[in-house]
């Protein structure tokens, strides 16, 4: 096993034994060990036992974006060479992949061996939960614990309001911890900075959901560029351009992202299932094993909107990210593509026959 002692200057990066195991044959090799704390057209800062250096990611798979180099990963160095190059990364615990925005149906990954994933919303905007289950989807596909941090509180005008934005979130983010917060009154940090303080968190959200400002609250120091949000709508300003890996005073390990647009699925479907787990169970109770809950007899999720159970929103919220997620698949796997095209022409041949039924009862 590579020593332990030797590399203690990157405990606070989140090195471990297990590490030290995948490492230890590119030690045996005279390769460097480090963690890539920003990455930035080609080339990546990598934080080593003797500091940070810069090198070339050129060596490993530039043209898949799935292999590329990536804030969070633990990489091997060249230990000299002009430029020096990332031979290889370790294999990756977890990763918080997206869809890009191309029409390639490609994946993009925003971060590395990521413990939790903090979604930060702005509470000094109208919620979005739509958009909150969409990250929730994609942190739970990551392997990722996911953990929704409210920001703002502090203009939320009255404890009343606050308690039902939590309630809806809550509703919305089955087994997921939802936490208020307000760094400008330094309210609710102490919880987040115990969850974040063990293992490497990666904090995602909208321009204006105020991540720099609480990456700088957790860090105790104004080291992340902040602007004000727009008065006439609230959204916010991109002020971080580039994923920044950051060790915490107090411990663990930061990842701070740019805010996102566009959050779109990459192969989430166990993600999906995740956040609406309360639609999940309520399918096995389904008459039919394979029940769309649209007109099916039987149907127990349909049942439970009937009854007030389950709000229609979050099946609609559901049917719209599996059909998402459906599609962004089918792109890439052929035997998908063909079941769906079954799938559309066994509907198409019913709902034909269900017409020509309607017509002859008509005459």
């Amino acid at each position: 096993m590579t020593s332990s002692s030797a590399f203690s200057s990157l405990v606070p990066y989140g090195w471990d034994d297990a590490w030290a195991d995948e490492f230890a044959p590119y030690d045996a090799e005279g390769l460097i060990a480090g963690r890539v704390i920003r990455v930035d057209r080609g080339q990546c800062d990598v934080v080593t036992a003797d500091g940070v250096l810069r090198a070339d990611t050129a060596f490993v798979t530039p043209d898949d974006p799935m292999r590329v180099v990536c804030t969070g990963d633990w990489v091997a160095v060249e230990p000299g060479g002009n430029p020096r190059y990332v031979r290889t990364y370790l294999p990756r615990r977890t990763a918080f992949v997206r869809s890009t925005s191309s029409q390639r149906s490609e994946g993009q990954i925003l971060a590395a061996n990521v413990d939790h994933a903090v979604v930060a919303v702005s509470l000094a905007v109208e919620l979005d939960l739509g958009r909150i289950e969409r990250f929730l989807a994609l942190a739970w596909e990551s392997g990722a614990q996911p953990v929704v941090v409210l920001t703002k509180a502090d203009l939320v005008p009255d404890a009343v309001t606050l308690s039902h934005l939590v309630q809806d979130v809550e509703t919305t983010a089955p087994g997921v911890p939802v936490l208020t917060v307000s760094a400008h009154l330094d309210e609710g940090l102490d919880v987040l900075t115990a969850v974040v303080g063990g293992g490497t968190s990666v904090l995602l959200g909208q321009s204006g959901a105020g991540k720099s400002t609480l990456a700088n609250a957790l860090l105790g120091a104004e080291i992340m560029d902040v602007q004000a949000t727009r008065d006439i709508d609230g959204k916010g300003r991109h002020t971080t351009t580039t994923r920044n890996l950051l060790a915490l005073p107090g411990g663990g390990v930061l990842i701070d992202t740019p805010g996102l647009r566009g959050v779109g699925l990459w192969d989430a479907e166990s993600g999906v299932g995740q956040v609406f787990s309360e639609i999940e169970e309520l399918s096995a109770r389904c008459r039919f094993h394979d029940c769309a809950h649209e007109t099916e007899p039987g149907c127990a999720v349909l049942a439970a909107i009937d009854s007030g159970e389950l709000p229609e929103r979050r099946l609609d919220s559901y049917r719209k990210l599996m059909r998402e997620n459906q599609r962004i698949v089918a792109k890439t796997d052929a035997r998908l593509r063909a079941e769906i095209r079954r799938d559309w022409k066994r509907k198409g041949a019913e709902g034909r026959a269900a017409m020509e039924a309607k017509r002859n009862g008509w005459r």
